[in-house]
Order: structure tokens, then C-alpha cells, then sequence
């Protein structure tokens, strides 16, 4: 068997698990998850319907690098939502099954396990899919501490020059998961001198920028580079590709429909990776990815409800533990401490007691540099309807106040 598999943690859900062994909570109130990342909201019902006119397309193999008309409707979203220049849809746009599969895999089409050391930098907390993919390419992980000072962005300067020079992957997230932290020009800048400095590829896991609570869109890593000059010259957007997926935006998780885009000759080496190991999109769900690239009245109309929640959410929450709005994206990061319980025991209870099911921020972090940043923080994803949301909320302030 391979020996790197032995590396894989258990995933913060099988831990969560494990935590609430033994556990029954209170029979009088209903569950609510906010635990897990997966949206609640309606699927708009003008993808079902294209999903489901487009159902004779099972009859056909599909090809891995998706039809034109799939790739032109990625190359225009990307254009119209970050005032960039067209992309050639030919070699710089590649849909997949979903981003999770594509930042699995995308380790494996870049690493050159033949050198010596190789390391996959990557933000702490993190998605878990960066480490396991690090491990499965023969790399190892680094973690850069998030930093609450520069609020929660991960703070670069702090790697040694040698960790630079045995990077050949750098994952970063960007509306942060769990942080919802976004990068700025100012760190896009520094992260673009340092890989063509030390020539490692960005990976730039982009899949919740279309959730956001104030009026200014985040900065996206294709926007930041062309501002930059990045966009132009023989190699456009060189060694950055970013992953989007229209999960999070149009509320179709189990569409498994996502994209990647941006320097050619990483797309042109991932694709020819991924016609051996990478299932090709389905046909009729091709034709629902394009219905929902071309329109935006139902992405405003879910980032609406989004922005509800936080605004009744967030200040009921801030009576009994330290928590702010994210710059983007549908998680809460709260410190937990004013409590007196560890993140942990924070979750244990809470299940036990209210039935309402969050997330210890432990679980999404290492141990790194002597601490592990997501200690004494719990993740809520604020998934579920508002009603529901609001009764999640009313739950955790009780269950706060019980403790004192």
C-alpha cells in the first residue's frame, strides 16, 4: 500500500465524531448543524430545469476539457466579475468536477517529488484537501500561521528564505475557509514577487467569493495580477491558476461544478493530467453550469440572505463570545474563551445540551510554530435558513449564559 497514506489525519468531521461519542443530546430540541460547510439554500429552479432538458447528454461520453460553449461561459464570468481581460477559454479555462477534486489533484500534476524536500505551503487553519494532497505527491506540508493581528490573513514574511527555495506549491484561500479572511493587493504583490523568485505555483481556492457582506467584492488573485501587469506578455498570469466552483454561489453542492483558470501552461499540464484520472463533467450538468455562469440575479438574491443572517446573527452572538463579520464568505470564527471552556469542550457541551452542532477550531488547524491557531475558536456555518439560524443563535447565548 502506499506508505504516504499512513500521513492522513482523520477529517475534522470524523473527529467531531469521535467527540460526540457517548453523547445524547436533549430529546426537546430539535437538531441544527452548523457545523458542516454545505449550503441550504434553494437550488434556483432555471438550473434544475436546464439540468434536466440537457438529460438526453447522458447518452454521450463527455470530453475532460468540457465543451466551448461551458469554457466561454467561464472565461465571461471571470472577465465581467473581475474587470479582466478576456481569457482564451481554448487554454486558460478547465472545468471540473467540483474545486475539491481539482486542489486534490492539481498537487500532483506540480510536485517534483525527484527533488529533494519538497514542501506545499499552505495557510493554518486550512482546507484539508491542501495537506492530504502535499502528503499523496510525495511533499510535505508548511503551515503559515493566520495571524488575527492582520486579521486572520496568513503572515508570509515569517518563512525562512530556505522554506522559499523548496516551495513548489503554495495553496492559499481567499475568501479564507475558516477565517473569511481576504488577501489584499499588498499581499498579492508579495506572494507573486516570491514565486517568481522561487518559481512555485499559486493555487488560489477561490470558492466563496460570491458571498460577501459588505458592497465592495473581494479581490480576486486573476484581478490582483493583471493590476499588476500580470495579464499580458507571452506567459499570462504566470505560474497562478485559481479553483471556483458553483457550489457555494448558486447553492448546487451536488452538482460537483467548478473551474480552473489562469496561466496556460499550468492549465495545459493539468489537463493532460487530468484526461487519466479526472472524471469528465456529465453533459447535462454542463449545460446547468452554463445557465448559472451567465446569470447573477440569483447570486445577489443568496448573498441577500447571507447578509441577513450575519446582520441578526453576529450581534447576538458578540453578547457571549469574541466574533466579528467575516470580510467574505458564510463561516463565523469565534474565540471562545470568555466562556472558560476550550473549543472542544465548548462543542461537546453544546451538543449535549442544545442540540446545535458547531465546529472546534483545533480540527482545522496543526500544531505549528508552537501553537495551533485554531485553539479556543469554534467554525459555525451559518448554512441553514434564517428562522433556523436565529433559533441556533438563540441557543448558543443561552447556553453561554448558563455558564456563568
Amino acid at each position: 500500500m502506499n506508505p504516504h497514506l499512513d500521513k492522513l489525519h482523520p477529517y475534522p468531521f470524523e473527529k467531531l465524531r469521535e467527540l460526540f461519542a457517548g453523547v445524547t443530546p436533549r430529546a426537546d430540541y430539535t437538531p441544527i448543524s452548523l457545523g458542516i460547510g454545505e449550503p441550504k439554500h434553494p437550488t434556483p429552479a432555471f438550473i434544475e430545469k436546464a439540468l434536466t432538458h440537457a438529460i438526453a447528454g447522458l447518452a454521450n461520453y463527455p470530453s475532460t476539457i468540457g465543451s466551448e460553449p461551458l469554457r466561454a461561459a467561464i472565461a465571461g464570468w471571470l472577465e465581467r466579475r473581475y474587470a479582466i481581460p478576456a481569457l482564451d477559454p481554448a487554454s486558460m479555462v478547465l472545468p471540473v468536477n467540483g474545486s475539491r477534486e481539482a486542489l486534490f489533484g492539481i498537487a500532483h500534476a506540480v510536485i517534483d517529488a525527484s527533488r529533494p524536500d519538497p514542501l506545499v505551503l499552505s495557510p493554518n487553519p486550512f482546507y484539508q484537501i491542501y495537506e492530504g494532497a502535499a502528503y499523496l505527491a510525495g511533499a510535505s506540508p508548511y503551515f503559515v500561521n493566520s495571524d488575527p493581528a492582520r486579521n486572520f490573513a496568513p503572515d508570509f514574511g515569517t518563512v525562512p528564505d530556505d522554506v522559499w527555495a523548496r516551495v513548489q506549491l503554495l495553496y492559499i484561500c481567499s475568501p479564507g475557509n475558516p477565517t473569511g479572511a481576504v488577501l489584499s493587493q499588498g499581499d498579492w504583490r508579495e506572494l507573486f514577487a516570491l514565486s517568481d523568485r522561487h518559481g512555485f505555483v499559486i493555487a488560489a481556492d477561490e470558492c466563496y467569493s460570491e458571498i460577501y457582506c459588505g458592497s465592495t467584492p473581494p479581490l480576486g488573485a486573476l484581478e490582483a495580477a493583471h493590476a499588476l501587469g500580470r495579464s499580458g506578455g507571452e506567459r499570462p498570469y504566470a505560474n497562478l491558476i485559481v479553483f471556483s466552483s458553483l457550489s457555494k454561489r448558486s447553492n448546487v453542492p451536488g452538482m460537483r461544478s467548478g473551474f480552473v483558470a489562469g496561466d496556460p501552461a499550468v492549465v495545459k499540464k493539468f489537463l493532460l493530467y487530468r484526461t487519466y484520472c479526472g472524471g469528465a463533467m456529465s453533459p447535462p450538468v454542463q449545460a446547468a453550469s452554463i445557465a448559472a455562469w451567465n446569470d447573477e440575479t440569483h447570486v445577489q438574491d443568496n448573498r441577500t440572505l447571507y447578509k441577513e443572517k450575519f446582520n441578526l446573527i453576529t450581534p447576538m452572538l458578540r453578547q457571549v463570545m469574541d466574533v466579528e463579520l467575516p470580510d467574505a464568505g458564510f463561516y463565523l470564527w469565534a474565540d471562545v474563551r470568555r466562556t472558560g471552556l476550550s473549543d472542544t469542550e465548548f462543542a461537546r457541551r453544546l451538543y449535549a445540551e442544545y442540540n446545535v452542532t458547531v465546529l472546534p477550531g483545533c480540527y482545522l488547524a496543526r500544531d505549528a510554530h508552537g501553537t495551533n491557531p485554531g485553539r479556543n475558536r469554534i467554525r459555525m456555518a451559518l448554512v441553514a435558513g434564517v428562522d433556523e439560524g436565529l433559533e441556533a443563535a438563540t441557543r448558543i447565548v443561552q447556553f453561554c449564559q448558563s455558564l456563568h
